[in-house]
């Protein structure tokens, strides 16, 4: 099912032939030496009570290509940690578990924002920050990768061939984006094929000459959540929290490292993971939320272009988001039905109506979209020890660790005992 063009302004690496899997681990494993790569895992401990959970640690328990896995841990209890960390047992990789919500961590995450930095709420953009946190502060790795726990058809592959263009010394990228279909009975997806790209394309229109988001509008699935960054990036990068992760991840890589060394990735046939309900009425809920959080992320980074959305503007931006959406929806219904797929028409027009109010909503706020957490080369500015603190801070709540680090003066550790 590959093709081979290239089209916008991001390279584009297809999956011509099925051998390539077998190979893009072979040679990641030959380059651990010089261009060692780690895997960031988000995860909160419900998803450690789903079979997904399970067959993904049974995948990586057999791959060479790795050489550090960190476990973001978030929602568990220290029963939970210890079954969560059973998943894990015989690992040759060293794993270790980052408790995102243990009083150790959340002692030094205050000890920030008393100098002034944003950590932001609990959630998965702050467990990929905090992950790739102690990965920077353990370093040595050339690439960090991030992929979400919740995919049921997972294969290591999927990882390997994420990593493989950073890795490669042939090569000069420093952040992958991972694409793939989801497709079952029915097209799944509706955020990206409903929402985010009409959108992108209608700010396009409004943007001057071309950049941000004809750049946007070049990926294939711009909010799947696997990527891979060098940690030299990773350290420059802030991370968007919620739901803005993926798009604040794109919009920092195209930032610090420009489209030329940004690439995306064909890394699985298919994609199966769980499904999120609609919420039309709810826009705390569901692919509500999800959809005004990835509007506010986006009419911020429209802001940072400087584009200016009026009122005037916006009425526009949102006619316009209407007319590509529908139009979107037209093609997508031909494309199932030429496929033998079921096309609910009634529920795709219904969604590209709860969107409109999603856009509706993030163009009326008075207050800016997430604010990103900041960059790890700014909180080691303010706070130049922070690395060796987080580093003992994750080693005195993991006991199952084969690294640990300096330790931290008497008093700090003292102070973050008293919090436990």
């Amino acid at each position: 099912m590959a093709d081979f063009y290239q089209t916008g302004v991001v390279t584009t690496l297809h999956r011509f032939a099925s051998g390539s899997d077998d190979r893009a681990e072979t040679e990641l494993a030959s380059y651990a030496a010089s261009r060692p790569v780690a895997l960031a895992l988000p995860a909160l401990y419900s998803e450690f009570e789903h079979p997904a959970m399970r067959g993904i640690a049974n995948e990586l328990r057999g791959q060479r290509f790795l050489s550090r896995i960190v476990v973001a841990l978030g929602r568990a209890n220290e029963a939970q940690y210890h079954h969560a960390r059973s998943f894990f047992e015989d690992f040759e990789t060293p794993v270790a578990f980052l408790q995102v919500d243990h009083p150790g961590i959340a002692a030094l995450l205050r000890s920030l924002e008393k100098k002034g930095l944003r950590v932001g709420d609990a959630g998965k953009g702050r467990a990929c920050w905090l992950a790739a946190g102690y990965l920077l502060a353990l370093g040595g790795f050339h690439a960090i990768a991030f992929h979400d726990c919740d995919i049921r058809n997972y294969r290591r592959s999927l990882v390997a061939r994420l990593c493989s263009p950073l890795a490669h010394p042939g090569l000069d990228f420093e952040y992958a984006k991972g694409y793939y279909a989801r497709v079952a009975n029915q097209l799944y997806g509706r955020v990206t094929r409903l929402f985010f790209t009409p959108l992108v394309r209608a700010l396009r229109e409004l943007e001057p000459g071309g950049g941000f988001f004809e750049y946007l509008d070049s990926f294939r699935y711009a909010l799947a959540g696997e990527f891979a960054m060098t940690s030299a990036l990773a350290r420059s990068s802030s991370f968007g929290a919620g739901w803005a992760l993926e798009v604040g991840s794109l919009a920092e890589a195209w930032r610090h490292a420009g489209a030329r060394r940004v690439c995306q990735i064909d890394i699985s046939d298919n994609y199966e993971h769980k499904h999120q309900e609609l919420s039309p009425a709810d826009a705390g809920k569901g692919l509500r939320r999800m959809s005004a959080e990835i509007a506010r992320a986006l009419l911020d980074s429209a802001a940072a272009e400087r584009i200016a959305l009026t009122p005037a503007a916006q009425r526009v931006l949102e006619e316009r988001y209407l007319r590509l959406a529908r139009e979107a929806v037209r093609r997508y219904e031909a494309d199932a039905l030429c496929n033998g797929l079921s096309f609910d028409r009634h529920a795709e027009e219904s969604a590209v109506e709860a969107f409109r109010l999603s856009l509706r909503e993030a163009c009326a706020a008075e207050t800016p979209g997430c604010e990103g957490l900041p960059p790890w080369s700014r909180v080691l500015s303010a706070a130049p020890h922070f690395f060796d603190r987080l580093l003992d801070a994750v080693a005195a709540t993991d006991p199952h660790r084969t690294t640990s680090a300096p330790g931290w003066c008497v008093e700090e550790a003292a102070a973050a005992a008293a919090v436990q």
